[in-house]
């Protein structure tokens, strides 16, 4: 039930994250064709690509941390039998959890002191772009957490998606 609710809500990340890419793909092709065609262009526009683009990027890091396709190096871990491996894995996620409420706590500093402080084109307040941060960090915190709770009742994980495995391994 849980996990169904995370996918659907992680769906609707992704697809927010398709939104954000096609705003910022037009505003910057929108951009460069005035700028060479008419010798003008659309200031708040690589601004406000910025700000898209590190949403998409932290938003994008939870999107990919549920699918199980970050980098990781497994080789020891999967020649370890299935306790070492399930010690391993509750190791990792407790050092994860322990870096994520490091970051989260890091990420709401400086949103908080950045909420006061405008970008200097659109005006929008440079909180909002650190909130991505934020916004990152309490995700990542709960889909480690229910990692960890999975590995404590003894559950194997899950396996990658497989659009997130290599195809020419």
């Amino acid at each position: 039930m849980i996990g169904r609710a995370a996918d659907l809500v992680l769906r609707g990340v992704e697809w927010m994250l398709a939104l954000a890419l096609a705003a910022m793909v037009i505003m910057v092709f929108g951009n460069v064709v005035l700028r060479y065609a008419f010798d003008s262009g659309i200031t708040v526009s690589e601004e406000l690509s910025r700000f898209l683009f590190v949403w998409i990027t932290f938003a994008g890091a939870v999107v990919v941390m549920r699918r199980g396709g970050h980098l990781g190096f497994d080789l020891l871990v999967r020649a370890l039998p299935r306790a070492g491996r399930q010690a391993c894995r509750i190791l990792s996620d407790l050092l994860m959890l322990a870096c994520c409420v490091v970051f989260l706590s890091g990420a709401w500093s400086q949103t908080l002191l950045n909420l006061g402080n405008a970008a200097p084109v659109s005006g929008l307040p440079l909180g909002w772009a650190y909130a991505a941060a934020v916004v990152s960090a309490a995700g990542l915190l709960v889909l480690i957490a229910a990692d960890l709770v999975a590995a404590l009742r003894g559950r194997d994980p899950p396996e990658p998606s497989p659009e997130t495995q290599d195809p020419g391994a």
